[in-house]
């Protein structure tokens, strides 16, 4: 069991075909943004991705393993990450989705914070430079002393709020790694996120709450559900699929790995959104976006090199990956 929870290697891996498929899932969100509510989008993406992960759950083991002695985590786990990617989506449908996964991209950041409480994780003076460094960044794209701004700046901050709730729920998943399958974490997740958006049906489904908003992001959060057209299905079902892949992939990444060490390879999301935005929407970034991005990758880079080379074996020394 110390094995399976100790290969960085495979971690590093899994957060990079995640990461991919969340690159995938937001473009998909977008592209449908301007007809459908989220809610809808959730509901939908959930329930197909729910059969796909029901698969990993055979794979790893059997129905054995969604019994759990930590419930009220997996609760607090799955609300954490339903209100991440609703405050992120209801960013991406008026931001550019470059910018918006930027700002969004300080959660690995939030995490390497969040590790020394939560998780006991020791990390140094260099480390945490670095960290400070990043969110200059994120001050830097979000540019305050600006008095006129195309966007507001409430909602310039729901992906940063998006990173916290984000890297919150990703320290519990190492937390409960040691003892919790990750496509039991993911079935767990896509519950949640399958009863959230049920909920939301029932009050908001009608759209009633949206008639004379102004606001790009409420409309798309307090939409009326409509039927998906027959070219839109196959958008809906990619989604899905993307969703499963994103729940198993980054479950298991974070039992496998220390945090500190696989959250920097979640910014190779960052090109990979620039690139979506500037070949599907002609979306361009500034260049205050264009700095942000360098501080960000930059800290991000710096403290997962730190890791390597505090984890590097010395000789006649066993390494030590994820122990320290």
């Amino acid at each position: 069991m110390t094995d399976r929870l100790d290969n960085p290697a495979l971690g590093i891996l899994l957060i990079c075909l995640g990461v991919l498929a969340i690159s995938v899932n937001d473009l998909l969100i977008k592209w449908l943004s301007g007809g459908y509510p989220l809610h809808q989008m959730v509901f939908t993406r959930s329930a197909i991705g729910l059969f796909f992960t029901f698969g990993f759950v055979f794979w790893e083991g059997g129905l054995r393993l969604l019994r759990s002695k930590t419930p009220g985590i997996h609760a607090l786990r799955g609300l954490l990450v339903v209100v991440a990617n609703m405050t992120f989506y209801a960013a991406v449908a008026v931001l550019p989705l470059g910018q918006a996964t930027a700002l969004f991209f300080v959660a690995p950041l939030f995490i390497t914070l969040l590790s020394i409480p939560i998780l006991g994780e020791k990390v140094g003076p260099l480390r945490l430079g670095a960290v400070i460094v990043g969110f200059l960044g994120v001050l830097v794209m979000q540019q305050p002393w600006k008095s006129d701004t195309e966007v507001s700046r409430i909602v310039m901050l729901l992906p940063v709020a998006a990173a916290l709730f984000y890297a919150l729920m990703q320290v519990l998943t190492r937390k409960l790694g040691a003892t919790t399958a990750a496509s039991a974490m993911a079935i767990y997740t896509q519950g949640t996120f399958l009863l959230v958006s049920t909920g939301f049906f029932l009050i908001a489904g009608d759209g009633r709450f949206a008639e004379g908003v102004s606001n790009e992001s409420l409309i798309f959060l307090l939409r009326a559900w409509t039927w998906p057209t027959p070219e839109d299905w196959p958008v809906f079902i990619g989604l899905g699929l993307c969703s499963g892949i994103v729940g198993y992939c980054l479950s298991s990444a974070y039992r496998l790995a220390n945090a500190a060490i696989i959250a920097p390879f979640e910014y190779i999301g960052l090109p990979m959104a620039i690139f979506w935005g500037w070949t599907i929407f002609g979306e361009w970034p500034e260049t205050a976006t264009w700095i942000g991005c360098a501080l960000i990758i930059g800290a991000g880079i710096f403290v997962f090199l730190r890791e390597q080379a505090r984890d590097r074996p010395l000789p006649g020394r066993r390494s030590r990956w994820g122990r320290r």
